[in-house]
C-alpha cells in the first residue's frame, strides 16, 4: 500500500488547552452528493444559517449541537473531489481546510463509491492532524452488497471510521461519541501516502525548510508548494508570514527541487503525485471492499439514451408544470381573497382613526394590494414547483438533466454544467445566478449568467399561463394543454439560451469550452420531510421575501403614477402615450410596455397592471375570469398577434431587480450587470419585430 506514520508535531500539544472550551469548531468535508448536508442537518436540526465566507460571494452553512455540556460547531464545506480543484466552492473548501483554524475534520465518504471518495481523505489526512471518516450511507451499501472492513480501512489510515446513516440515530450517537473522544485524544498514528522515494525526498527537504515558520504540520504545504502554482504559493506565504526576502529562499529551494525531480526524470510532477494516490487507494478499496462493481443503474441506459433521454426530460418538465398550474389555481385564489379580505379590514381600521386619504390610498391600494398580488399569484406555484424540483434533485435526476444537455451546451462552446443553473433559474432567476458558481471557467461562468434571464422565472409563469390559456386554448382538459404550450414555449427558450450563449462565446466571450467530470449519483428515495422543510424555507420563502421586499416600493410608484395628474390625465396615461408608437412597432402598445417598465421589481405584477391602465382605474385591479380579461384586452385591441408578442416579451425580457442584484454581486462589474439588462430585452424586441412584420405581409 505504501503509508508510513506521520509525526503529529507539536501542534497537539499547543492545542490540547484549546479543547477545553465550551465551543469547539468542526469542519465537514466531503465529495458532491455523499450525503454531508443530511448529516450536517440531523446533527444540527433548526440551529443553522447560512452566509457568505468573508472574501468570497460562496456562502457556507454553519450550526451547532450540544453534547455533554459541549457545543460544537459545524461548518458544512462546499463539496468538493480535490484539494487540487479550481472552482470558487471548491477554492473555498480548500482554502478553509488549509488556512482556516478549527479543531477537528469530519470527512463524510459515500460507502456506495468508496474509491472515489478516498482520494479526497487522503489529501485531508496530509493536511490536517485531528481527523475522523464518516463512512455514511452504508444503508445503502449494503443494499448493494457492498461490504466494507471498517476495522481494516481504520487500521490502515490510522484514523478513526464511523459507520453512518443520516436516518440512523444511533450511527449518528456514534459519531458524536466519536468526536468527542477526538476532541479530548487526537489522533496520533495516522498514516499518508507515500510517493516516489525522489518525490519523497523533496518533500523532507521543502519540510525542513518551512519548519522555521511553524510548528505545525507541513507535509501538505510542502507537497502544493512544489506544483509552483503561484496563487496559492502566495497563500501559503501569507499563511506562514514568510517575508520577501524569505519568499526568494523558499522560493531557490523549490527549484533546487523541481531540477532535481527532472534529473531524476520526473518531469511531471502534480501528476505523478496524483497518479500515486490513485493507485495507493485502488489498492487499499481492493483490502477492504469485497470488490462488487457499482454498476449503472439500468433505468439510466434509457434517461441518457439519445433516443430517449431528452424527450423524457421534457416529459417530465411538462409534468410539473401542469401540477404546478393545475395545483395553484385554487390555493391562488383562495389566498388572494384572504389577503384582499385583510386589506379590508387594515382600510377599515385606518378610516377609524381618521387616517388622511392620501396616506390611507397609498398604503392600501398602492402598497397593500401591490403585496396582496405578489404573495397570492406567487407563493402557491412556488410551494408546488420547488418542492417537485428538490425531489428530482434528492432523487438523482437532476444531473441526468445535464448530462442530456451537456452536448447541446458543448456544441455552444459552453459548460455542461450551465445547465443545472438554467434548471435552477426556472425557479427563480436569481438562484440560477448564485447557481453559476458550480462552473469553474470565469468565462463560461458569465455566459451562465447572461443567459439565465432567458429562461423564464416563477414570476413569469402567471402572465405566460393566462394569456396561453385565453387565446389558445378551447374546450376540456385546459391545463393539460397549457402545460403542453407552456412546455413548448420553454424549450424555446432553452433554444435561444444555446443560441445565444454560442454568439457569445465566438464573440465577446471567446474561448473553448472547458471539460469536466459530471458526476452521476446514485438513485436515492428522497427524504420528503427534509425536501419539503428545505424547499419551502430555503427556496420559497427566501425568494418570495426578497419579492416582497422591492414590490412593497414597487405599489408606491404605481400609485404616484396612476394618481398624480398634469392637464387631468395621470402621469401613467401620459407615459403610456408617448410608448405607444415605439411599442406599435413590435406588436405591443404603450399599455404592455409601460407594465414590463413597471412589473421591473416583480414580474407578478405585469398582468395587473395592464389590467388597471385599460380600466382606467387608480389602483391593482383584481378580475373575477379569464373570460372577463379576455374580453377587456379585446377591447383594446388584443389579436393573437399581439398574444404571440406579449409571450415572446415575457420571455425574454430584462431580468427583475432581484436578479440584476444578484447579477451585480456574482460579476462585480456595472458594464456585465448593464449588459445582462440589455441582452433578453434586444431578443425579446428582435423576435417581436420579426412576428410583427410576418403578420403584415401575411
Amino acid at each position: 500500500m505504501g503509508l508510513t506514520n506521520a509525526s503529529v508535531g507539536n501542534k497537539l500539544l499547543k492545542k490540547q488547552k484549546d479543547f477545553s472550551k465550551n465551543e469547539i469548531k468542526i469542519a465537514l468535508i466531503g465529495n458532491p452528493n455523499v450525503g454531508k448536508s443530511s448529516i450536517f442537518n440531523a446533527l444540527t436540526g433548526l440551529n443553522q444559517h447560512t452566509g457568505n465566507w468573508p472574501g468570497k460571494t460562496v456562502e457556507l452553512a454553519k450550526g451547532n449541537y450540544t453534547y455533554n455540556d459541549k457545543t460544537y460547531t459545524l461548518i458544512d464545506l462546499p463539496g468538493t473531489y480535490s484539494l487540487f480543484s479550481s472552482s470558487k466552492e471548491e477554492e473555498v473548501s480548500k482554502d478553509f481546510i488549509c488556512f482556516e483554524d478549527h479543531d477537528l475534520t469530519v470527512v463524510v465518504l459515500d460507502s456506495t463509491m468508496l474509491e472515489r471518495n478516498l482520494n479526497l481523505a487522503s489529501q485531508i489526512i496530509e493536511t490536517k492532524d485531528n481527523i475522523i471518516i464518516c463512512l455514511n450511507l452504508i444503508d445503502e451499501a449494503k443494499k448493494k452488497n457492498i461490504k466494507i472492513n471498517t476495522k481494516k480501512l481504520q487500521e490502515k489510515l490510522g484514523i478513526p471510521v464511523v459507520e453512518t446513516c443520516a436516518n440512523d440515530k444511533k450511527s449518528l450517537s456514534n459519531l458524536k461519541k466519536e468526536i468527542e473522544k477526538q476532541c479530548i485524544k487526537k489522533t496520533e498514528n495516522k498514516k499518508v501516502i507515500t510517493y516516489d522515494d525522489k518525490i519523497e525526498d523533496v518533500i523532507k527537504k521543502m519540510q525542513i525548510t518551512l519548519k522555521k515558520y511553524t510548528n505545525n504540520s507541513t507535509r501538505f504545504l510542502s507537497i502544493k508548494l512544489l506544483e509552483k502554482n503561484k496563487l496559492f504559493n502566495k497563500q501559503i506565504f501569507s499563511f506562514l508570514k514568510i517575508n520577501e526576502e524569505d519568499e526568494k529562499y523558499v522560493n531557490e529551494v523549490i527549484d533546487n527541487c523541481q531540477n532535481y525531480l527532472k534529473e531524476n526524470g520526473i518531469t511531471d510532477y502534480q501528476n505523478t503525485i496524483i497518479s500515486n494516490i490513485i493507485k495507493s487507494n485502488h489498492k487499499l478499496y481492493e483490502e477492504v471492499t469485497n470488490m462488487n462493481e457499482n454498476k449503472p443503474s439500468k433505468i439510466d441506459y434509457i434517461l441518457t439514451s439519445k433516443k430517449f433521454g431528452i424527450p423524457i426530460m421534457i416529459l417530465f418538465l411538462g409534468i410539473i408544470l401542469w401540477l404546478t398550474i393545475s395545483g395553484s389555481n385554487y390555493p391562488s385564489l383562495l389566498l388572494s381573497k384572504l389577503l384582499f379580505k385583510i386589506n379590508d379590514i387594515i382600510g377599515n381600521f385606518l378610516i377609524k382613526i381618521n387616517v388622511p386619504k392620501t396616506i390611507y390610498d397609498l398604503l392600501i391600494n398602492g402598497v397593500l394590494k401591490t403585496l396582496s398580488w405578489v404573495i397570492s399569484v406567487m407563493l402557491p406555484p412556488m410551494a408546488i414547483f420547488f418542492p417537485l424540483f428538490t425531489l428530482l434533485e434528492d432523487s438523482g435526476f437532476l444531473p441526468r438533466i445535464a448530462f442530456n444537455l451537456d452536448k447541446l451546451f458543448n456544441k455552444a462552446k459552453c459548460h455542461g454544467k450551465q445547465a443545472l443553473s438554467m434548471c435552477m433559474g426556472l425557479g427563480c432567476n436569481a438562484c440560477g445566478v448564485v447557481g453559476a458558481r458550480i462552473i469553474d471557467s470565469p468565462r463560461e461562468r458569465l455566459i451562465a449568467i447572461l443567459t439565465n434571464a432567458l429562461v423564464p422565472c416563477n414570476g413569469r409563469f402567471p402572465s405566460l399561463i393566462a394569456i396561453i390559456t385565453m387565446f389558445f386554448i378551447t374546450g376540456a382538459f385546459g391545463s393539460l394543454k397549457s402545460s403542453i404550450l407552456l412546455t413548448l414555449t420553454l424549450v424555446l427558450a432553452v433554444i435561444v439560451t444555446l443560441i445565444t450563449s454560442k454568439i457569445l462565446s465566438i464573440s465577446i466571450l471567446k474561448g473553448m469550452p472547458s471539460s469536466f467530470v459530471l458526476e452521476m449519483p446514485p438513485y436515492r428515495k428522497p427524504q420528503i420531510k427534509k425536501v419539503l422543510v428545505r424547499s419551502i424555507l430555503d427556496r420559497t420563502i427566501f425568494v418570495l421575501g426578497r419579492a416582497v421586499s422591492v414590490a412593497a416600493p414597487a405599489g408606491v410608484i404605481i400609485w404616484v403614477l396612476s394618481n398624480v395628474s398634469i392637464n387631468n390625465v395621470s402621469i401613467l396615461n401620459h407615459l403610456v402615450t408617448s410608448l405607444d408608437p415605439f411599442a406599435k412597432l413590435f406588436g405591443l402598445d404603450g399599455t404592455i410596455l409601460m407594465a414590463f417598465i413597471l412589473g421591473f421589481p416583480a414580474n407578478e405584477i405585469v398582468i395587473p397592471i395592464i389590467i388597471m391602465s385599460y380600466m382606467g382605474n387608480t389602483t391593482l385591479t383584481d378580475y373575477s375570469s379569464l373570460i372577463e380579461l379576455k374580453q377587456l384586452l379585446v377591447a383594446h385591441g388584443w389579436t393573437i398577434k399581439t398574444a404571440i408578442c406579449t409571450i415572446l416579451f415575457t420571455l425574454f425580457h430584462f431580468p427583475c431587480s432581484t436578479t440584476i442584484l444578484t447579477i451585480k454581486k456574482e460579476t462585480n462589474s456595472k458594464l456585465w450587470t448593464i449588459i445582462s439588462f440589455i441582452l433578453p430585452t434586444f431578443i425579446g424586441l428582435f423576435l417581436c419585430f420579426i412576428v410583427n412584420l410576418i403578420f403584415r405581409i401575411f
